[in-house]
C-alpha cells in the first residue's frame, strides 16, 4: 500500500508547523518540518561563512548537511539549535535560499526519505505541489497578515525576546509576496488543496479540522 502524507502548505507564521505536528502525534505519524531543512542550511551557511547569496556552495552544503532530528530537537554539527533556527534572522535567510532551484534540489530528496509506515505529516510550501505530489490530505493553511504577526509577536515576547509588531507584519507581508514570487515552487494552494483558514480559530479547531477531513478521506471507499 501507498504509505499516506498529509502534506499542510501555507505562508509564514499561520500556525501550518504546530497543526502539522499535533496531527502527526494524533494520528501516530512521522512529522516533517520541511522549512527547519532550509533554515539548518542558512545557519550552516553562516557557521560555515558561506554567503546567502551563492547558489552553488548553498546547494553543495544543503547535500551534505550535518543535520539530525531527534523528536522535537533539531541537532546542527552535533548541537542542539532548535532555538537558533527559529529567529526572525534566520528565517528571512532561509526564504531568500529557498529560491534556489539548485538548493532546492538538494534537498527533495532528502524530504521524500521521510516518507515512512505509518504515515507522515509534513507542512511547508511546496509539500503538496512538489515534494508529495500524491499526498493522501493536500491543505493550505492560512490567516491574515494581522494575526499572524500578532502571533509572532506573542511567541518572541513569551520567549523574553523584544519585538516590534509593526516589524514583524512588514516582514511577513515581505516574505509572502518573495514566496508567491519565485519562479521554483512559489507559495500557492494547489487546485487540489483544501483551504484551511485559521485567523478565528484555535489550534484545536484547526487540527480537529484536519483530522476529520483525514478520517472522511479513510472511510471513502476505493
Amino acid at each position: 500500500m501507498t504509505i499516506p502524507v498529509i502534506a499542510i502548505d501555507g505562508p509564514s507564521a499561520s500556525g501550518k508547523g504546530t497543526v502539522a505536528a499535533r496531527v502527526a502525534a494524533a494520528l501516530g505519524f512521522h512529522y516533517l518540518d520541511s522549512g527547519a531543512l532550509y533554515r539548518l542550511t542558512a545557519l550552516a551557511a553562516l557557521e560555515e561563512e558561506i554567503s546567502w547569496d551563492d547558489e552553488a556552495e548553498l546547494a553543495g552544503l544543503a547535500a551534505e548537511l550535518p543535520a539530525r532530528f531527534d523528536g522535537d530537537r533539531v541537532f546542527l554539527f552535533g548541537e542542539d539549535v532548535g532555538d537558533e533556527i527559529r529567529s526572525e534572522a534566520i528565517g528571512m535567510g532561509a526564504s531568500k535560499i529557498a529560491a534556489y532551484p539548485a538548493v532546492r534540489a538538494a534537498l527533495l530528496a532528502r524530504q521524500r526519505a521521510f516518507r515512512e509506515a505509518p504515515g507522515l505529516v509534513t507542512d511547508g510550501r511546496d509539500m503538496g505541489s512538489v515534494v508529495f505530489p500524491d499526498a493522501t490530505l493536500k491543505i493550505f493553511l492560512t490567516a491574515s497578515a494581522g494575526e499572524r504577526a500578532q502571533r509572532r509577536y506573542k511567541q518572541l515576547i513569551d520567549k523574553g525576546e523584544s519585538a516590534n509588531l509593526q516589524q514583524i507584519r512588514e516582514d511577513i507581508e515581505a516574505r509572502d509576496a518573495r514566496d508567491a514570487a519565485r519562479t521554483v515552487a512559489p507559495l500557492r494552494q494547489e487546485p487540489d488543496a483544501q483551504r484551511l483558514d485559521t485567523t478565528a480559530l484555535s489550534i484545536e479547531q484547526a487540527v480537529e479540522t484536519v483530522l476529520t477531513w483525514y478520517q472522511s478521506l479513510s472511510r471513502s471507499p476505493c
